[in-house]
């Protein structure tokens, strides 16, 4: 209980930084529990053209956050940078909220930007509020992705309640309720982080600069609604994004220090194993989701559940065992016997595969209608969120532990950049769970997802295997 309780002691500044994050993600989480459905049923399109459309989407998300942790690093300053992400995605959802079809793609292109200013900043100016080698970061880290799921668990629940009972307009503008609420938390809370971020945002503010980058936004705005319209494009616009950092990343290692540069690639390498996860948890607003829509009972415990707001189990269950996670990482710390960071990754992988592979053994329990009890969903989701705790919230910890902090800002973008390759490959994968217009009886689209779901848990357990036997060699070169 003492540890427990321990692992919430943390400096002043993470708090604030900390309900921020709660609140943008509560607005991000909400617009994604409801957008494919609502592309689906307000634009007529098939399930496939809708994963390929929300993949190419994210992806372009999470592809522009090295830029904007470049801008953060260099030109603006972190804390003006995340101000201004923040300020674009209110503008991002409250579009959205219009619900006009020749405005769809072009306030998909505001939030792209949004988030790219904003999503690397946070991270980045949490990793200066700690000194190299403090054991709190671990815990720190963990309970700082428990805020991204406390908005996202809220939101995940309640939007898609929203939505179903006063429109997706309504929807859409509750998601920009939590920007407004983030925004002005910043501002009351400002003197925590006054002396905290980059060097950049030290200097007084250049107007010339943040002219640049309003400009440069915009033309990301009008880049993105074409290219989204263009799925072709968005693939391989990606992919030479994705070499452009590799390439980066493999300058700087080559540049480094003897003592920094095995520690990077320990870093690249944790990255790279990353893509498979990222490619699993894609599978959450796209084909799970439709999982649950189509062939899982809409109720647990008796209480009649809206299909979407079974996504609200991914933070339901993060937001439990974050604390725990956070407690038992101090604990064996002090005492040095905490995993290593490969050996958590590799555990996190082994955990995301047993959520999928529980799945496929949920169609031997299917009802005669091919209905499965929502209790294989509640579980499967808690393998999955606690193997997300273990790769995706270490992964942050990971960077800031191992990446010099010189490159903090880039490398962080780096590590979201795993999430924009993952995501295209994620959504094609998705898109194997599409069934036919004529097949929408649940007995006939079980075998099609329980399918997909073993290819995916199988490949990714003998993953988890690999990187357990490479993880010792991997801890050496961290220490």
């Amino acid at each position: 209980m003492i540890g427990f309780l321990n692992s919430f002691k943390q400096p002043k500044p993470f708090y604030m930084i900390f309900f921020i994050e709660a609140w943008e993600r509560f607005g991000f989480y909400g617009m994604q529990a409801i957008l494919v459905l609502y592309m689906i049923k307000n634009f007529n399109i098939t399930d496939a053209q809708s994963f390929n459309i929300y993949s190419a989407f994210t992806a372009l998300l999470y592809s522009l956050m090295s830029v904007g942790g470049y801008i953060g690093d260099n030109i603006l300053g972190t804390k003006r940078t995340m101000v201004l992400g923040a300020c674009t995605l209110t503008i991002g959802y409250f579009l959205l909220s219009l619900g006009r079809s020749d405005l769809f793609y072009y306030a998909l292109g505001v939030i792209v930007v949004g988030n790219g200013l904003f999503k690397a900043n946070p991270s980045s100016l949490l990793s200066k509020c700690y000194d190299a080698g403090d054991h709190r970061i671990d815990g720190a880290f963990t309970l700082y992705y428990m805020a991204i799921n406390l908005g996202s668990f809220f939101s995940m629940l309640f939007v898609p309640v929203i939505a179903q009972k006063y429109g997706w307009g309504i929807g859409f503008r509750t998601c920009s309720i939590g920007l407004v609420i983030a925004i002005i938390n910043y501002f009351v809370c400002y003197s925590w982080v006054k002396n905290i971020g980059s060097k950049a945002g030290m200097l007084p503010m250049n107007i010339k600069s943040l002219f640049l980058v309003i400009i440069g936004g915009i033309a990301v705005v009008f880049s993105s609604a074409w290219i989204l319209q263009r799925l072709v494009v968005a693939h391989w616009l990606l992919f030479a994004i994705g070499c452009l950092v590799i390439v980066k990343f493999l300058y700087e290692i080559i540049r480094s220090s003897e003592a920094e540069r095995s520690k990077m690639i320990v870093a690249l390498v944790l990255i790279l194993q990353a893509i498979v996860w990222w490619v699993m948890y894609q599978q959450m607003p796209t084909s799970l989701n439709f999982f649950a829509i189509n062939n899982v009972e809409h109720s647990i415990l008796g209480i009649s559940i809206n299909p979407l707001s079974f996504q609200a189990l991914n933070p339901f269950w993060i937001l439990v065992a974050s604390p725990v996670l956070a407690a038992l990482y101090n604990h064996f710390a002090k005492d040095g016997r905490d995993l290593s960071m490969p050996k958590k990754f590799a555990l996190g992988m082994f955990l995301s595969s047993l959520g999928f592979l529980i799945l496929v053994a949920s169609k031997h329990f299917a009802d005669a209608n091919g209905i499965v009890s929502s209790w294989w969903l509640v579980v499967s989701y808690f393998f999955q969120s606690v193997g997300e705790l273990l790769v995706s919230a270490l992964g942050l910890a990971m960077v800031a532990r191992l990446v010099p902090q010189r490159l903090m800002g880039f490398i962080m973008g780096a590590w979201f950049m795993t999430t924009a390759a993952a995501m295209v490959i994620g959504g094609f994968v998705a898109s194997w769970t599409s069934v036919p217009s004529d097949m929408n009886v649940p007995v006939q689209t079980l075998p099609v997802y329980t399918h997909v779901f073993l290819q995916l848990g199988s490949v990714t357990f003998v993953i988890s295997l690999l990187m357990m036997m490479l993880a010792p060699k991997l801890t050496r070169m961290m220490s």
